[in-house]
């Protein structure tokens, strides 16, 4: 009979550890996307730290981030949940010239980011910081202000990098609110812009950027004035 009320007694704590498991917070789930990176223009000659966060279908109501070195560096809270949340966020740091301070500001390193939806689903992620820069590119075609462009047919040409994992190349008009920006393989040297985006007699922005691994950029830019007519 003792045996019998014992292994009864067994039995039931067995059943109320796993209630208790199974009752217990979820473990936190992943962002969609978590990410810090070095951004410089080498025309500029500045630098910023970008961080990009998204948190999938819902919206975040509260966000951080925590550099290596323990400091907060990103503290979001929404004033009410019943705002739904913020969904995908860009920061950006201020661009100085002072590339040994920003440095110091972001070292690097893990930075841990922890959030929460406006459901109550928590979130975490980390990125690595990385203080390396890819080397830049430099325009073959068109040459830097370059005039008398066509409009059609262009292809804008770079000089190849090594080892990088991606170009950027972007080119805006501010009057015109235009703006195309394209991501292309680090093995490609060459992208065609659609006829139809460039209209004659107008200056552009032309920007190319190298990418790396890690997502650090290094952008460089000009600008180039289109032929009168087509």
């Amino acid at each position: 009979m003792r045996i019998l009320t014992t292994a009864t007694f067994l039995f039931g704590a067995y059943g109320l550890s796993f209630a208790g498991a199974g009752n217990g917070p979820n473990p936190p789930e992943s962002f969609t996307k978590a990410h810090v990176h070095f951004e410089q223009n080498a025309t500029d000659e500045d630098v910023e730290v970008v961080f990009e966060v998204k948190g999938g279908p819902e919206g975040l109501t509260k966000l951080t981030v925590v550099s290596p070195d323990g400091r907060t560096v990103v503290d979001f809270k929404a004033p009410d949940a019943s705002t739904l949340g913020i969904r995908q966020f860009r920061f950006e740091s201020p661009e100085p010239r002072d590339v040994a301070g920003l440095k110091a500001a972001y070292p690097e390193g893990v930075y841990t980011f922890s959030g929460e939806t406006a459901a109550g689903v928590k979130l975490e992620g980390n990125s690595t910081l990385s203080h390396t820069l890819p080397a830049t590119t430099s325009f073959v075609q068109p040459k830097a202000e370059a005039e008398g462009v066509p409009v059609k047919n262009l292809a804008i040409a770079w000089a190849p990098v090594k080892n990088v994992a991606a170009y950027l190349i972007y080119i805006e008009q501010d009057d015109l609110q235009v703006e195309f920006t394209a991501r292309l393989a680090g093995t490609a040297s060459k992208f065609a812009v659609p006829d139809g985006f460039l209209v004659p007699g107008t200056q552009y922005t032309l920007g190319l950027g190298t990418v790396t691994e890690d997502g650090n950029v290094s952008i460089i830019e000009t600008w180039f004035t289109t032929a009168e007519t087509n």
